[in-house]
């Protein structure tokens, strides 16, 4: 593989169900839903953007438009606000797809896993390395610090290999993970050795569980597209980038910053209270009203 020196284009796969926040998703998205004042794929996107990336993949499914009219031009919209002179909230309209980002789309016509959708985005993304972001989880860097897909490319243009977020788990949770083990080779950074999706306790081989974010190299398209289905009866990812391993470089980068599930009501309750908190409109209001409840 040519070196590349920064990373073009990201896939969003979002052509799950959302079926863990019904009824609020049967008519809409789960990506739509809010955090304070922005839906989960806008801070998804926020973050590629912010990490070099312009070409912006997602893979859809039924029910998705929504996704598609949010990145989209809304020419009654702005106009209504430009003859209202509403300057500000114009200008916010606008910056959800700047003139140098482009979107394209791909349906995933079957659920038939993430390793499944990822291989849909394959004609799109071409010979190139390209990132996965999950927008279930938003994710923020350190106060001040780059945000965590700004850190894997930074990595990524060193190292040239396949790079995967990943936070230290307690046990008891590692079965909702991808694990991964191997050896320390830097400051936050493993080659990773070994690779397992959703293990027992009792048979993970560490406690590193792979977070939303990668950078993948196009070698894994081959694994995917020849990879039998695993857990769940599902094409896994994670399955993939272990075969992946056995001829090309893997490494996990243990990421500074947090990590909301917002695919679950506690993770996206904590996001919402805690970005709520650090709003520059509401937050500090939003922290008054806080220590006014008798909890």
């Amino acid at each position: 593989m040519q070196k590349v020196t920064r990373i073009n284009k990201a896939v969003f796969p979002v052509a799950g169900l959302g079926t863990r926040f019904l009824p609020a998703t049967k008519a809409q998205p789960k990506e739509m839903m809010p955090v304070v004042d922005k839906p989960l794929i806008q801070y998804a996107v926020e973050e590629a953007y912010a990490a070099g990336i312009r070409h912006m993949i997602f893979v859809t499914g039924r029910n998705k438009r929504a996704i598609e009219d949010h990145f989209d031009v809304a020419y009654e919209l702005e106009s209504e606000l430009e003859a209202s002179q509403k300057h500000e909230l114009l200008s916010l309209v606008r910056s959800m797809q700047p003139d140098d980002m482009d979107c394209s789309y791909v349906r995933q016509p079957r659920s038939l896993g993430l390793g499944h959708a990822v291989l849909c985005a394959e004609k799109l993304v071409g010979h190139e390395p390209f990132a996965v972001l999950l927008a279930d989880d938003l994710m923020t860097g350190p106060p001040g610090g780059a945000s965590v897909l700004t850190q894997m490319a930074d990595v990524f243009e060193r190292l040239q290999t396949s790079l995967l977020a990943v936070q230290e788990v307690p046990l008891a949770q590692v079965r909702r993970y991808g694990i991964v083990a191997g050896e320390a080779v830097g400051e936050r950074l493993i080659r990773v050795r070994q690779m397992v999706e959703k293990p027992q306790p009792e048979a993970a081989p560490s406690r590193m569980g792979v977070a939303g974010r990668y950078i993948l190299t196009p070698a894994v398209f081959d694994h995917i597209r020849h990879q039998p289905r695993g857990a769940g009866g599902e094409i896994q990812l994670t399955d993939a980038i272990a075969r992946l391993m056995e001829t090309e470089g893997v490494h996990a980068w243990q990421y500074e910053g947090k990590r909301y599930d917002c695919g679950s009501k506690q993770g996206f309750l904590e996001a919402t209270v805690e970005l709520a908190l650090q709003h520059p409109e509401v937050g500090e209001r939003f922290r008054s009203y806080l220590k006014s409840l008798a909890l």
